[in-house]
């Protein structure tokens, strides 16, 4: 394999000019708005789905930005494996009304921004609002209100999440929302999922995706991810058993005539081996982690897939790694007051963030440096993606600005998809939607 290699296929002057022009037409009309005189290229995830598909065989790191110290290592990764990069954050994690993380939906793109500026990120980046989840018409409403929000704050990608509903919800629930994106901001790259993440339970089957994409298509909505639940979990993951190649590459065949990519949720913990295959073996190009940069960014000890060891439901910390032992103190203080145990720690990330932010610089800095190192490694041994940033660049010289064209277009008859017709399709699939509970992370 190609361990530990960088290929780039710009020299540095090339490199130089090509940002600089991508400075100027690259950047999404939101971004510009919002960031005026940045430096930093923060791009729609089209730019960053092109750079995967001209390199082949490549996945975007998907960075959930729980805390500053865990944007600020990918941030720095990425520049050191000349990576284009995507910086995210969960409905659940970040969301406007309510959040455990301390950075949500509406301010992720101004810290990334600001960080990025300061230490001179010249690598593409997208802005995108993982898991937008929709339960019920409550959520639908709201929806209204915050995905104009998360747009004039600068992101740009964003994930359709009704997965949670039944298949005919929730392919009508997704056309209403990706319709208003479309309204609002054409240039908004879209992600969509069929199935929870569940794990072994509640799988994902080609038929069902199709449906949703087919759905879709069939009225001019054209996503460039699909996330299903292909067998791993969200946070820690627990059984071993992990993500389903074999199914994985055959939903995506099962999509592949509308132009749709796979997202990989729940990496966090997975063997390399099968992070290797997922790069090689589908049509993978983006994959998300959260739960492993975490628990790295706060010194835990945590094996070579990123899973952190427990003990009596805790992490374990290790000595001289991450924060200060009296944080770390104060932190477990906290935990056991809430009685938060295993990946319920996660709820940790706001209440902390003042005192964390309080510490020595040189105790922040292995925090930051601990998280580059191991997103560099997944850049360099697993997901393929070095030398990507250069084909982002080419991407957005080519496409002479931010928008990049894409082979797609309505091949579904909008007649065999009303509200009725889809209800009938939904009626007729084989669905099994798992256990019933809290799946989100």
């Amino acid at each position: 394999m190609r361990k530990g290699s960088i290929v780039n296929i710009l020299d540095s002057e090339e490199r130089k000019a090509l940002f600089e022009k991508a400075l100027e037409i690259g950047r999404t009309p939101n971004v510009q708005a919002a960031f005026p005189k940045s430096r930093t290229l923060l791009v729609s995830g089209e730019v960053i789905q092109k750079a995967m598909e001209m390199k082949g065989n490549a996945m975007s790191i998907a960075v959930n930005g729980r805390n500053s110290w865990v944007i600020e290592g990918a941030l720095r990764a990425a520049q050191k494996a000349n990576s284009a990069l995507i910086i995210e954050i969960a409905k659940s994690e970040g969301g406007i009304e309510k959040a455990y993380c301390p950075h949500n939906i509406v301010e992720l793109a101004k810290v990334v921004d600001k960080i990025s500026n300061r230490l001179g990120i010249t690598v593409p980046v997208a802005i995108h609002a993982d898991h937008y989840g929709i339960k019920n018409e409550v959520d639908i409403e709201k929806a209204y209100k915050e995905i104009p929000q998360m747009i004039n704050a600068g992101v740009t990608s964003i994930a359709l999440d009704p997965s949670h509903l039944p298949n005919a919800e929730n392919l009508l629930t997704t056309i209403k929302l990706a319709k208003l994106i479309q309204q609002i901001a054409p240039y908004i790259s879209l992600e969509v999922e069929v199935g929870e993440i569940k794990g072994k339970e509640g799988l994902s089957t080609p038929d069902e995706a199709e449906f949703l994409i087919a759905g879709l298509n069939a009225h001019g909505i054209h996503p460039i991810w699909i996330a299903v639940n292909n067998g791993t979990t969200h946070g820690i993951e627990a059984d071993g058993a992990g993500i389903q190649t074999s199914l994985t590459a055959q939903i995506h065949e099962a999509v592949a005539k509308y132009g749709v990519s796979g997202a990989q949720h729940g990496t966090s913990g997975n063997s390399i081996y099968k992070l290797l295959k997922i790069a090689m073996e589908t049509n993978t190009t983006k994959a998300n982690v959260a739960t492993a940069l975490q628990m790295i960014s706060w010194g835990c000890e945590v094996d070579k897939y990123g899973n952190a060891k427990m003990e009596n439901k805790k992490p374990v910390k290790v000595p001289g790694k991450g924060v200060t032992e009296e944080s770390w103190e104060a932190m477990m203080k906290l935990v056991d007051e809430k009685g938060w145990t295993g990946g319920n720690v996660k709820n940790l990330n706001k209440p902390i963030d003042e005192m964390l932010a309080a510490q020595p610089a040189e105790v922040q800095e292995r925090m930051v440096a601990d998280v580059e190192a191991f997103v560099y490694h997944l850049m360099t041994d697993v997901f393929n993606s070095t030398g990507t940033a250069d084909y982002a660049l080419k991407a957005i010289e080519e496409a002479n600005g931010y928008k990049i064209a894409r082979d797609v277009k309505v091949i579904e008859n909008p007649a065999d998809w009303t509200e009725d017709m889809i209800h009938a399709r939904a009626a007729k699939l084989e669905s099994d939607k798992g256990p019933e509970g809290n799946f989100d992370d």
